[in-house]
């Protein structure tokens, strides 16, 4: 049996510790306590866990960078770019296409009116390994040729 996102997230926090990285120690801590309450509130979807922290480090990098704090908006996006080491590979363009039409077809979405039938299917078959926006984006581009 393979080890859970968290199970490697708890053992790289012990690399860490061992090597004095505080910084990392933190930021993995962070990370597994958020995987720790989704585990105990009954879910058990870590990439979606993953992608809703690293969402939040990327948008408050954003806010520290326009509120003129590089360092914090630097910190908060090495924590994102640390997190998005545990998430599954991102879909090529291709792939990404390619599910896409399949979940277009199988709804039977004839125009953007129908999005939301498309949509439904696709994040089933993407199943994390893209952003909902990208797929949002590439559903309406399809339906509305």
């Amino acid at each position: 049996m393979s080890a859970t996102i968290l199970e490697q997230v708890q053992s790289d926090t012990r690399t860490a510790m061992k090597a004095g990285d505080r910084e990392r120690v933190a930021a993995l801590r962070l990370v597994a306590d958020a995987l720790q309450k989704d585990a105990k509130a009954g879910g058990d979807d870590e990439v979606a866990v993953l992608r809703r922290e690293r969402k939040r480090r990327l948008e408050a990098a954003d806010a520290y960078r326009d509120g003129g704090s590089d360092d914090r908006a630097a910190s908060e996006s090495a924590e994102a770019e640390l997190i998005g080491a545990y998430l599954p590979a991102e879909l090529s363009d291709a792939e990404l296409g390619g599910l896409i039409d399949a979940a277009i077809a199988e709804s039977g979405a004839a125009g953007p009116k129908e999005m939301g039938k498309a949509m439904g299917l696709a994040m089933q078959k993407v199943a994390g390994r893209a952003d909902g926006k990208r797929v949002s984006a590439l559903v309406k581009e399809r339906l509305a040729a």
